[in-house]
């Protein structure tokens, strides 16, 4: 169906289901680190090879196009899990508010949401439904985790974390009994997230006979050709593989239990590749483009619909409210994708921020056909100080920079002074190659698009823009400082002032 006859059938059904015989389930199966490598996104490697999410965009909508508000877990689940912008709620930094050195963090470093604010779980179950997340939380905001989820929350629970410690369902192929099972009242509609590891799990879910090889994978341009970046690369091609088999394992608990039926599946994850280093933690298509799929049995799931208009993360968060019928509250950045009046996206924005201890500051605006990217801090090049500097990709990439043995474009990219501004034309540059900032033809889509991320800062006032407090920084500092990882980490001058004092 194609999206202008499936909006307008959409019309005809408010995705309220107050007037339905009984309100639906509804479960959000939310990977982490999981790029859309998957046949129903045209995936020539991974055609055929994920047989689950495949049936699931075929029975229900597949959405081509959808991009999360941050490329790094903590950042992006803060915001999907209120429908606000991290940088709008100033939970942009990642891992922020957070315990350090396994001691409660003070109330000078909580960070509290506005009054009015809510999270998604919590309006739902104010309306009724039984809640639960068998996974990580993952918020960088200060919450009670017991008035989001009913199930699953331990007596001594550390805010931020408490899911990915405390729970297995992502981590078995079996569901805990804090999911829909735990339940006193069998008709009670319910909520609940179920993590998969995605990205995080390499090959391990893997089915029998379908590993693929080192060289079945071909490497990116931006990646020297190592043994070690296309065992990276392919890396994420059999995670993909091995999250289908973990749907595949939801969907048949659900069915064995009688709760398919009348359970809305939402599939989608928190943002790209975890064995990229251009992907996690970068605003490039990779890093912010996630798949999406919704399945249920509801009329404005019409089996084979596939939409490719823009839709943020954010969407995710309104259209799970909507369906839920739960009134939208009006600090929503998010919209409903099946309201009768449903409107389209002209851009969709993305932000990264502090990373661990690595600090930057990226803003990028996704247009039809354009991507727009903005580093504020282009001195530090790509690949400064991060968490992932013992890992084989960054050794070989400062191996061949050190032997001068990396193209024109590697050395630069990755280790030379970033652009102030990067234009790319997505369709004749899928990978990103070819900035256009400066190019002469193109000088008016770059104004337009600084123009739209301009406007948007202002109006949204961006958090980003204002320096990440001295406590903040110091409770970061000391989290990682006796780490021999951070020992390198000096490109960062924020971090000197407490360097002095040791």
């Amino acid at each position: 169906m194609t999206l202008r006859l499936g909006l307008l059938f959409c019309g005809l059904f408010l995705t309220t289901i107050a007037s339905a015989a009984e309100r639906p389930n509804i479960l959000w199966i939310f990977s982490e680190d999981l790029s859309p490598f998957m046949g129903c996104y045209d995936d020539p490697i991974n055609s055929g090879h994920t047989p689950s999410i495949d049936a699931l965009a075929s029975d229900g909508v597949l959405f081509k196009r959808v991009f999360v508000p941050a490329p790094v877990c903590s950042a992006c689940r803060s915001a999907i899990i209120t429908g606000v912008m991290q940088t709008t709620t100033g939970t942009h930094q990642h891992r922020s508010g957070r315990y350090t050195n396994g001691e409660i963090v003070p109330e000078r470093l909580k960070i509290h949401l506005p009054n009015n604010m809510k999270t998604i779980p919590e309006l739902i179950r104010e309306a009724g439904y039984f809640t639960f997340n068998s996974g990580k939380d993952d918020y960088n905001f200060d919450y009670d985790r017991r008035k989001l989820y009913t199930v699953g929350n331990r007596p001594d629970y550390r805010a931020g974390m408490n899911g990915w410690q405390g729970n297995t369902a992502h981590h078995n192929m079996s569901v805990t009994e804090d999911t829909w099972n735990a339940r006193p009242d069998k008709n009670q509609p319910w909520f609940g997230q179920i993590e998969i590891k995605g990205g995080k799990a390499n090959a391990k879910y893997v089915r029998a006979g379908e590993k693929l090889a080192n060289t079945d994978v071909p490497l990116p341009p931006y990646f020297p050709d190592t043994p070690g970046h296309r065992a990276s690369w392919t890396m994420h091609y059999n995670a993909a593989r091995g999250a289908d088999a973990r749907v595949e394992a939801i969907l048949t608990q659900l069915k064995e239990d009688s709760e398919l039926e009348n359970t809305i599946v939402f599939f989608f994850s928190d943002h790209g590749s975890n064995h990229s280093l251009r992907h996690k933690q970068f605003c490039y298509e990779g890093g912010v483009h996630v798949p999406l799929v919704i399945q249920g049995n509801h009329p404005a799931l019409q089996a084979g619909t596939v939409r490719n208009e823009l839709v943020s993360g954010l969407d995710i968060s309104a259209t799970t409210l909507a369906m839920a019928g739960v009134p939208l509250p009006d600090y929503l950045d998010g919209r409903d994708l099946f309201a009768s009046d449903h409107s389209p996206r002209e851009h969709v924005i993305s932000a990264r921020d502090r990373c661990d201890y690595t600090i930057d500051r990226i803003r990028t605006v996704r247009t039809d056909r354009f991507r727009y990217i903005r580093n504020f801090y282009p001195e530090r090049p790509m690949l400064q100080p991060q968490y992932r500097d013992k890992k084989i990709e960054v050794r070989d990439l400062k191996r061949l920079h050190n032997a001068g043995e990396l193209t024109e474009y590697q050395e630069q990219h990755w280790f030379g002074v970033r652009p102030n501004e990067e234009l790319y034309d997505l369709a004749a540059d899928p990978h990103q190659i070819n900035n256009l900032a400066n190019a002469p033809k193109y000088q008016e889509e770059l104004k337009r698009h600084r123009s739209i991320l301009n406007s948007w800062i202002e109006e949204t006032n961006d958090q980003g823009q204002y320096p990440e407090s001295v406590e903040q920084l110091r409770a970061t500092f000391d989290l990682w400082k006796d780490k021999p990882i951070f020992s390198d980490a000096k490109i960062n001058p924020e971090y000197d002032q407490f360097r002095s004092q040791q």
